[in-house]
């Protein structure tokens, strides 16, 4: 290990290694296969990169035969950074991929068949194809294989690729060559699978805690999404933050909402050029942008430490994509905030993604995101106990669960009572789905078959909503009201249950309504998206009849973001819209709207004053 810890500190300037590093190094020094889930942010490439530069077992010099690690990546641009950050410290590393030219691809393979390169970096499909394994074969050059982002081999894992799975033949082709998973984010379950489809033999496992204590989880439910987003980039004002949406068109909006509000924010998705993505990208890492508003496509392999804020504009599919995607926060071991804005919506637009194609493994790490998202437990004890680990801590001090900030439904004794009486009612031989339409008075097909339309229960909660009712049932049985049980996972009432029904208990349900301040307090009006859209035309003079039409628009919803761009820019002159003389018989009966209705105004004035005429007109006299 000393030829390691020399390495470390004359390619990376770093005295000791973090935690796991150095066990793992070892096991690949020794030539025994291994898995190795380190965390985001916890230096995973260093594990597989250090050994390249050191002797081997037994204290041997890697012969010019098998002095090669391969490093099998699924991303070009991931590979392209680590070989550019490798080649900058003087360590010799190269790629091979599609976008290189005949004559690129011969100078990498001159360099691996005379010695000169210690890590050569492949995607799977390179690697595999017989032209690959053949020349490597050929030159017994392969002393270690290195699976980068081994989740990609499990069916279980997050982001299943089936070409991940054919790496399993390394084993019998490269006897010799020990093989080397690494992961940022795995459960047990997932940990298994990697080994037994790369056909691992008696591999050392090396699991990294999941906990990150510098971090400050917040689940809140979507509002009105600006102002939330705003209220996050404001207390960060100046720092470093991403922010995640689920479709390119929400990046395109969410990033064009921030500029126009001063934040200085780029984008990046798919749907983008190259040379843009590179672009943002650079803009980014090199802090000439402070937000980078993005799809999942942006983030893997990005190491920027100083990132002090995600939000995800929108719930994940998985667990894992969420601690993999907040877990870029903070790397620098700084406090900082992830902030997660989701609705039942969102767990009803990755169904129907998921329709008739995920598999059970897919339906149910979403399932697991919802009740995360909705449980009202501590969020680092729930994602820490999620991968199997103990986290041992009653209360983290960094989750709005355990700093008190979730905004609890004033009803929610009677609400609670009425869930659990309906289970009762139903002679616990129903799951939550059934339960939660006979609440909210659903007369479908099985709720009519079984007569559940006649019980007591049925619409007692039809005021709130099919999906709200199933966020509180989740509530309740993680606060042990209800259980699950069964493979139909039937719900049934628990002794604490049956206390409530007795009005002993106080349950805590989360509230529906969007009521709810900001967590720091923050009041100041922030327009929502829709209405920012249209701010540039506000801005260049654009009448009402105009904006409409550019943007498909009814009039009287584009007066309503004109009341919006009034009120943003502190705007007290209606007349560029409203003639003098309205104005001025507005103002003068501007009392008659005192609790904020605008029909008594309307009425006063017998339809001679428009609606859009006095919303614009009050909105300059604020």
């Amino acid at each position: 290990m000393e030829d390691a810890r020399r390495a470390l500190e004359r390619f990376w300037g770093y005295d000791s290694f973090r935690p796991l590093q150095e066990q793992s190094i070892r096991t690949i020094l020794e030539g025994r296969d291994s898995l190795t889930v380190l965390p985001t942010g916890a230096g995973k490439s260093i594990c597989f990169q250090v050994p390249a530069l050191c002797r081997g077992h037994r204290g041997r010099e890697a012969s010019r035969e098998r002095n090669l690690a391969v490093v099998v990546s699924p991303l070009i641009s991931l590979m392209q950074d680590q070989v550019d950050a490798l080649t900058e410290k003087g360590i010799p590393a190269a790629l091979v991929n599609s976008l290189q030219n005949e004559s690129e691809k011969r100078k990498v393979a001159d360099r691996v068949r005379c010695g000169q390169l210690r890590l050569l970096y492949l995607a799977p499909e390179r690697l595999l194809s017989p032209k690959t394994l053949g020349f490597l074969r050929q030159q017994k050059c392969v002393r270690y294989f290195a699976i980068d982002e081994a989740h990609c081999v499990s069916q279980w894992g997050h982001d299943f690729r089936p070409e991940y799975q054919e790496l399993k033949t390394l084993k019998q082709l490269f006897p010799d060559a020990s093989v080397h998973a690494f992961t940022a984010t795995a459960s047990q379950s997932v940990r298994s699978d990697i080994a037994c489809q790369l056909g691992l033999a008696n591999p050392c496992y090396l699991v990294g805690s999941f906990d990150r204590p510098n971090l400050t989880y917040r689940m809140p439910r979507a509002g009105q999404k600006m102002q939330q987003i705003m209220d996050v980039v404001q207390r960060h004002r100046g720092k470093s933050g991403i922010i995640y949406c689920l479709s390119r068109r929400d990046v395109d909006t969410t990033t064009q909402a921030l500029r126009t509000l001063g934040i200085n924010a780029k984008s990046y998705h798919a749907g983008m050029t190259g040379p843009q993505r590179k672009s943002h990208q650079d803009s980014f890492m090199q802090d000439r942008c402070d937000v980078m508003v993005a799809t999942i496509a942006f983030g893997m392999g990005i190491d920027k430490p100083d990132i002090r804020f995600v939000i995800h504009n929108g719930m994940p599919k998985s667990v894992e994509h969420y601690q993999q995607e907040s877990g870029r926060a903070g790397r620098d071991g700084l406090d900082s905030e992830c902030v997660l804005l989701h609705s039942p919506r969102d767990f009803l637009v990755w169904s129907d993604v998921m329709h008739g194609e995920a598999s059970q493994v897919a339906r149910d790490s979403l399932q697991a995101m919802f009740e995360l998202c909705n449980d009202v437990t501590c969020r680092h004890k729930a994602i820490v106990e999620y991968f199997g680990q103990d986290y041992g801590v009653m209360r983290c001090g960094a989750c709005d669960v355990c700093l008190g900030e979730l905004v609890l439904h004033e009803q929610s004794s009677a609400i609670a009572q009425s869930i659990v009486a309906c289970v009762r009612d139903l002679k616990q031989k129903y799951g939550a789905g059934h339960v939660a339409r006979v609440l909210s008075g659903k007369s479908d097909k099985r709720v009519l078959q079984f007569h559940h339309d006649r019980i007591k229960s049925f619409g007692a909660l039809d005021e709130h909503g099919l999906m709200a009712i199933k966020v509180w049932i989740q509530q309740l049985i993680s606060q042990k009201y209800l259980s699950r049980s069964g493979s139909y996972n039937t719900l049934a009432t628990t002794a604490a249950g049956r206390r409530l029904l007795r009005g002993q208990g106080t349950p805590k349900l989360t509230a529906t309504a969007r009521n709810q301040q900001s967590v720091d307090g923050n009041q100041s009006f922030v327009p929502a998206i829709s209405s920012l859209a249209a701010f540039e035309y506000f801005r260049s003079g654009d009448s009402i009849e105009s904006v409409a039409r550019k943007m498909s628009r009814a009039e009287s919803t584009v007066a309503k973001y004109l009341t919006d761009y009034i009120r943003h820019n502190g705007i007290s002159d209606p007349t560029p819209w409203v003639k003098p003389e309205t104005a001025q018989r507005v103002l003068a009966n501007k009392h008659l709207a005192g609790d904020g209705k605008l029909k008594p105004i309307f009425d006063h004035f017998n339809g001679e004053v428009s609606y859009d005429e006095i919303r614009i007109t009050l909105a300059c006299d604020r």
